[in-house]
């Protein structure tokens, strides 16, 4: 680990090298890339008990810290995680290569043909916290897309984050790719955070991946451009139309599934017509599944619930927690959500098709979904393999983002001794 004083000096190396890196990867085959992929996976699989170890020593750091349940469950691996993040990378490693890929093409009456291509960004910084599997997943779509990436992870996941990165290493050498194309940030001290966010000269994009502290530094102090979600303050409406078996297992399975991660939802809206059926139904299960629900004057004459607060609406609680409301209609719905959501995801739950439209319609979050659950945000779950993050801005990329996302194009433009009048 290296001393603060070396801090400056360190980082500049760091991005000095993934700088030198990304103009070899621009250009890197796709039969390379793939190989690196698939070979980290196997030295993954194949270190597992290394890498459980080294997630141990994370483990008590995060105890000693007084991580919640939630945030310890983000930071835990096991086996079957393990064989979750193998399976991430060999999904990465097996999708099409979007470099080079001809977005479109077309001619002009001067003579001139033009092709719009995806090109890599350059080098992508991540900045995370304590999910130690975001190493593999950033890794491996950031070398996907051609792109050389600087990887700074939380110190709750510090050893477990290295030991993930020595795998991804080795599948570069096994590749004959350069080994500074994935470079993960050896110390703990925030100096080097600090550093990341100016190095205009050889930083192209920064990603932070965390809470709302993380992404609002990020956003604050970052001179290099940012690709970010602040919150997943993520809404379920449920609606009059609604069929109960879906909305009882959608809403818990939304909640309850993984109650940490950014897709989980945090606030239940139901419409009056459902306050004694339905809606009952729902938060009397989610109570009994231990969750506390956070109810308005309506919903409180429900046992077991407690009155929410003001500071209720638009919270991201990520622990067994639900906010709670009664509203009207859709519209009132629709309102609730553009004043306290976040523009990350949002549901509907209802059998009604108009219904369903003018909730697409009308709101403008990254993801709606509808009679699905919210913890379906997720690159994988979309075909992406494995996302870096999900950005709720409107600037290059929304949602989640997979290697494609990671890129930009060009115009490659041919004449034949074309000149202009």
């Amino acid at each position: 680990m290296k001393d603060i004083a070396d801090i400056p000096a360190l980082m500049a190396q760091i991005g000095a090298n993934a700088k030198a890196a990304s103009a070899e990867l621009a250009f890197a085959p796709a039969e390379a890339k793939t190989k690196a992929l698939n070979a980290a996976a196997d030295a993954v699989w194949a270190n597992r008990a290394e890498i459980i170890a080294a997630n141990a020593k994370d483990m008590e750091f995060g105890r000693e810290k007084g991580l919640s349940a939630a945030m310890m469950d983000r930071l835990m691996l096991d086996e079957a995680r393990i064989q979750g993040i193998v399976d991430g990378l060999r999904a990465v490693a097996g999708q099409d290569d979007p470099v080079g890929e001809v977005l479109t093409e077309w001619d002009m009456p001067s003579g001139l043909h033009i092709k719009r291509v995806r090109t890599p960004l350059g080098v992508v910084g991540v900045i995370y916290e304590s999910r130690p599997n975001v190493t593999a997943d950033a890794g491996a779509l950031c070398l996907k897309s051609g792109n050389a990436v600087i990887l700074r992870g939380g110190s709750e996941s510090f050893h477990s984050s290295g030991a993930i990165h020595a795998c991804l290493v080795e599948g570069l050498k096994a590749a004959g790719l350069p080994e500074t194309a994935i470079q993960l940030v050896p110390t703990r001290d925030r100096a080097a955070v600090q550093e990341l966010l100016t190095m205009v000269d050889t930083v192209d994009v920064i990603v932070p991946r965390g809470g709302k502290g993380l992404v609002g530094l990020v956003q604050r102090e970052a001179r290099v451009p940012v690709f970010a979600h602040l919150e997943g303050i993520v809404h379920v409406y449920l609606d009059a139309a609604a069929d109960p078996q879906r909305a009882l297992d959608v809403v818990m399975n939304a909640k309850t599934r993984r109650t940490g991660i950014c897709g989980a939802a945090e606030c239940l809206l139901i419409h009056e017509s459902l306050v004694d059926t339905i809606g009952q139904g729902v938060l009397r299960a989610l109570i009994d599944a231990g969750v506390r629900v956070h109810a308005d004057e309506t919903l409180q004459k429900i046992d077991g619930t407690v009155p929410a607060t003001a500071e209720d609406w638009g919270k991201e609680y990520l622990d067994m927690d639900i906010a709670a409301r009664v509203v009207p209609n859709v519209d009132a719905a629709i309102a609730h959500i553009r004043q306290h959501g976040s523009n990350h995801t949002d549901c509907i739950l209802t059998e009604d098709d108009a219904t369903a439209a003018r909730f697409f319609e009308r709101l403008d979050s990254a993801i709606l979904m509808r009679n699905a659950s919210t913890q379906f945000a997720d690159g994988g779950e979309f075909g992406m393999g494995a996302e870096i993050g999900i950005a709720t801005g409107k600037m290059h990329a929304r949602g989640p983002v997979g290697a494609a996302q990671l890129t930009s194009f060009k115009y490659l433009v041919e004449g034949d001794g074309t000149t202009r009048a």
